[in-house]
């Protein structure tokens, strides 16, 4: 197998097209080019990321049990990586492509991304993780398709189409990371964009998507913006929602739909109305500017220009808290295998471990930093999964410098280290997202799904515990707290490895509101993790280091 996999490899620099090799699970192959570039967005000129000169980056366009072997050549001035927005990487977090798991690719430097996107039917996207590049674009859509033996709870739409929508700032993000260096705050955006153009007359008024008449269309929208949640609305038109962060909806219709930072959902649109063209509309929320950006869908053989008055926005916390409230997951449709995606009774599980936690925003030596439980994580020379794999991690971090239950010091007092705790693999466990902020909230986490069991206003205790949804929360992997509220989640920590949570707003994400759990098999077998891959490149304390025993099975 290994030699056939070394042959394959051999095509990588043929094309950046995809490659389908049949074997026991299909291969696709890409090889990416990632530069620097003149954009303009907004009008204005600027830097921006590039894949293969594309700003948004391809789109990938997979199916469930697809091995993904992306080849990244980096030609930017600044070491990169990419990370995949909800991907679970079963097993592998390896792949995971954050600065805890992976040493950057270094300029003129190539890496291949190795993953398999198992049991996720759904949309996501990827983006840099490093050096606050997010704000310079880099990057795409990422799509799961369920094999054709895997009934969806829908009728094939007609086309499918991928929504990238979020802020966008004029300014480079070598200027952004150099405000949030000297201890400031970025300002406001200054724009939003839809598929990296704002529709505020520097595009041409071409559209993005095109529909035939009665027929019905999937629109898989993002917010792959880094600091505000944005609403979602089509132009004389509802949406069904039928998939969000991988897991089939009940299937409600919307006017509008609030997407927060980091969040993916489907919705399918019948084009049922006049035959001509309509605007969609990405708007700001919970800001008192309000901006927006606008794309045209239209009509095949459709006449007469869209309406310059666009559907308004919803204003206002509780319209968005009380859409949170009527997302459910449909019990009875198949999962990426043949049987429903509900019949993991999550309600009737037994709670091992409650952690809670507070974000908070204070000063360190005069400057703003943003912490999780009172600790500010800060990214480390040696990666914490290779410190962890290679046996030298007192050398690197300590473990559990937070505790389950934060101290009202935490609030007010931060510490600049890094955050890393430990989970006991296999464990059911309830985390409470608290914000005593007066700022929204977005989290993520990776290597996971979780079941978002409530949110609600004021602080949490155990008796909240009745307000649960315990028989159809969305599993997801993203979710929002507004401010002044709290956000329950529950998971299983089955996924042995080194994962992610984190803020999806990349200003705090960049100065510490973040952390890593470390998830350790006591087996130490192949059943439950991969070996460290064999082009994983070695930096910090354990370059030139021998490997470790490999797990066996």
């Amino acid at each position: 197998m290994a030699a056939r996999v070394t042959f394959l490899a051999l095509f990588l620099c043929l094309s950046s097209a995809a490659l389908v090799v049949r074997a026991e699970d299909p291969y696709l192959f890409f090889t990416w080019n990632v530069t620097y570039g003149t954009i303009s967005p907004l009008g204005v000129p600027q830097q921006g990321i590039l894949i293969n000169n594309q700003f948004p980056g391809p789109n990938i366009n997979s199916t469930t049990n697809n091995n993904i072997v992306i080849n990244v050549f980096n030609n930017l001035d600044e070491p990169f990586l990419l990370t995949w927005n909800g991907v679970q990487h079963r097993k592998n977090s390896w792949q995971d492509g954050m600065p805890g798991t992976s040493c950057p690719i270094q300029p003129g430097t190539n890496f291949t991304y190795h993953f398999q996107v198992k049991d996720q039917i759904g949309s996501y996207f990827y983006f840099p993780s490093t050096a606050f590049h997010r704000a310079a674009g880099g990057f795409g859509g990422l799509r799961v398709n369920s094999r054709l033996l895997i009934p969806v709870p829908f009728a094939d739409p007609e086309d499918d189409y991928t929504v990238l929508i979020g802020d966008w700032y004029t300014s480079n993000h070598t200027t952004l990371r150099k405000v949030l260096d000297s201890g400031k705050s970025i300002n406001r955006p200054d724009g939003v964009l839809m598929n990296g153009k704002s529709g505020n007359g520097t595009d041409k008024n071409e559209p993005l998507f095109t529909m035939k008449a009665g027929k019905t269309y999937r629109y898989r929208i993002c917010n792959v913006g880094i600091k505000t949640s944005l609403n979602f609305r089509i132009q004389g038109h509802t949406m069904k929602l039928v998939e969000m962060d991988g897991s089939h909806t009940v299937q409600n219709t919307y006017q509008s739909l609030d997407v927060h930072v980091g969040q993916c959902y489907s919705v399918l649109v019948t084009a049922d109305q006049e035959p001509k063209d309509y605007y969609m509309v990405a708007s700001t929320r919970f800001i008192k500017e309000i901006l927006s950006a606008t794309g045209i869908i239209r009509y095949e053989n459709g006449k007469g220009p869209a309406s310059p008055v666009l559907p308004e926005a919803p204003t206002g916390l509780v319209w968005s808290l009380n859409q949170f409230r009527s997302f459910r997951w449909n019990l009875t449709a198949s999962a990426a295998r043949p049987n429903p995606q509900g019949s993991y009774h999550y309600g009737g599980i037994n709670i091992t471990r409650t952690i809670k936690i507070v974000n908070s925003a204070s000063t360190v030596d005069g400057k703003l930093r943003y912490a999780i439980n009172g600790v500010s994580h800060t990214n480390t020379q040696t990666p914490l999964k290779l410190a962890e794999y290679y046996e030298v991690p007192n050398k690197v971090f300590k473990y559990n410098l937070i505790s389950d239950v934060p101290t009202a010091e935490s609030e007010t007092k931060i510490t600049v280290t890094p955050n890393v705790l430990n989970a006991t693999f296999r464990d059911f466990v309830e985390i409470i997202l608290e914000n005593h902020e007066k700022s929204i909230q977005s989290w993520h986490l990776d290597g996971y799904s979780f079941f978002a069991v409530a949110i609600e206003p004021g602080k949490w205790t155990p008796e909240k515990r009745k307000t649960y949804n315990l028989l159809d929360a969305v599993s997801r992997h993203s979710i929002q707290v507004y401010p002044g509220c709290w956000a329950a989640i529950m998971l299983t920590f089955d996924n042995a490895g080194m994962w992610n949570l984190r803020s999806n707003l990349w200003e705090r994400n960049y100065l510490g509101q973040q952390m890593y759990f470390s998830v350790l098999s006591p087996a130490r077998s192949l059943r439950d993790e991969y070996n460290i891959p064999d082009n994983v490149e070695l930096c910090g304390l354990v370059k030139g280091l021998p490997k470790p025993a490999p797990y066996t099975i």
